[in-house]
């Protein structure tokens, strides 16, 4: 049992090699770049979409901070997608892996932090210390903030992989439930089958919203070091 309800996690491989790369870059066929003028309906949504997070993220930002947008956009779009992507049956997540939340948390978040003690020294360092703090708590304020500070590229990266990881063992130990259900009582196991359907319902909200979420949280890193 404990083998079928985390087979969904391990990285596939196809004759012993591991197909995550070709996993991770196959959402980019669903959004292809529209060389006519006149553009379907699928692209012009697409399209739609984009401008209208796009202007909502970038509202707050500096014309520094803009030149983050396709970084900005890129990422949502990805992370969306692949949550969408991993909801299909017998697909596979990349976004459950931390190692993989890691490496697109704190690649973002340090280069958030490096601009803003390159362009706002000042204002970076006094983050560390509040205005009007009591000497004798001067040492401890700068190791509390220095810590936060470090915690948050671990934090986005955990954020997402618990949120999607929990509803992808949730959903699997609904449906196996159903399942044995089935012959032993077809009622519950209807009941059981409709909180299934719910739960998937909301699954696609949770893989949009976290997308989102995670994008936001490093374009309000990047607006307090621009």
């Amino acid at each position: 049992m404990n083998e079928n309800l985390f087979a969904s996690f391990i990285t596939p491989t196809m004759m012993g090699v591991p197909v995550v790369l070709m996993i991770v870059m196959f959402p980019t066929l669903l959004f292809p770049s529209p060389n006519r003028l006149i553009v379907n309906r699928l692209i012009s949504m697409q399209q739609w979409m984009i401008n209208l997070i796009l202007k909502q993220m970038m509202a707050i930002h500096s014309p520094k901070g803009r030149t983050w947008s396709l970084m900005l956009i890129s990422l949502i779009t990805f992370i969306g997608t692949t949550n969408l992507l991993g909801l299909l049956p017998h697909s596979y997540t990349p976004t459950t892996q931390l190692s993989m939340n890691l490496g697109m948390a704190i690649p973002l978040w340090a280069g958030a932090v490096i601009t803003g003690f390159r362009h706002k020294t000042k204002a970076s360092l006094a983050h560390f210390l509040p205005q009007g703090t009591p000497i004798p708590l001067i040492p401890m304020l700068v190791i509390i903030e220095t810590i936060s500070l470090f915690i948050q590229p671990m934090a986005l990266a955990v954020r997402l992989t618990a949120n999607i990881t929990a509803g992808h063992l949730l959903m699997h130990l609904i449906g196996s439930a159903t399942l044995a259900l089935m012959s032993i009582n077809p009622t519950t196991a209807f009941i059981t089958f409709i909180v299934l359907i719910l739960l998937t319902i909301l699954e696609f909200a949770v893989a949009l919203i976290q997308a989102y979420v995670f994008t936001l949280l490093v374009s309000l890193y990047l607006h307090d070091n621009t």
